[in-house]
């Protein structure tokens, strides 16, 4: 006989253990990159500067991170995934040719690659990050193609001041920036879309 009794609901995850699985990465590698910073390593006669170390590091931090995250809730987004990979991808040409411009450069990628899908997207009179991000957030279909058209600028600048900042600042001042800068304009840039946007949302939504 088949048992068709409901499979009980998964707990939610802990909002703290939320934040600590997404920030705990970033946060460990400032702190070791600013333990190590001036440090060089000699790893198979080469040697490493601290920001390489601190960079390689990341990763396997960030890795166990996820899959922390998809033991708890069985589910990781589509840019978590794609983000991972970036930094699994540049990590590794950082530590293979030896140089750091690699990692700093994923930023910008990352930044470019998103506003170039929401460019295409929108030339085809159509909204990829609507098909990302609808079931967590229902928004009338214009609102979609308004906020998309924005996210897609912000993303184009946000790869342009990424590649002016490391360019132009020291290591340090750019992992702060690319660290905590970066997301703290990504939140209040969203934070003014959704505000602005309260009209496009049904009224459970916008309240």
């Amino acid at each position: 006989m088949t048992d068709t009794a409901p499979k009980p609901a998964r707990k939610p995850l802990n909002p703290i253990l939320k934040q600590v699985l997404d920030l705990g990465p970033t946060v460990f590698f400032v702190v070791l990159y600013f333990l190590i910073k001036d440090d060089v390593f000699v790893i198979g006669g080469t040697e490493y500067s601290g920001f390489i170390m601190a960079s390689v590091f990341f990763i396997p931090v960030l890795l166990a991170s996820m899959a922390v995250l998809w033991a708890l809730t069985r589910q990781i987004s589509r840019i978590q995934v794609f983000t991972a990979f970036m930094v699994i991808f540049f990590g590794a040409l950082t530590a293979w040719f030896n140089d750091e411009r690699f990692f700093k450069m994923k930023t910008s990628i990352v930044y470019g690659l998103f506003a170039v899908l929401l460019g295409i997207g929108l030339l085809r009179g159509r909204s990829y990050l609507q098909w990302v991000m609808s079931d967590a957030l229902p928004m009338a279909p214009e609102g979609w193609m308004i906020l998309t058209r924005r996210l897609c600028l912000f993303f184009a600048g946000m790869a342009v001041l990424n590649e002016l900042t490391w360019r132009l600042l020291s290591d340090s001042a750019w992992v702060m920036i690319e660290s905590f800068g970066f997301p703290l304009l990504m939140f209040g840039f969203l934070f003014w879309q959704f505000t602005s946007l309260a009209p496009y949302l049904p009224d459970d939504e916008a309240k």
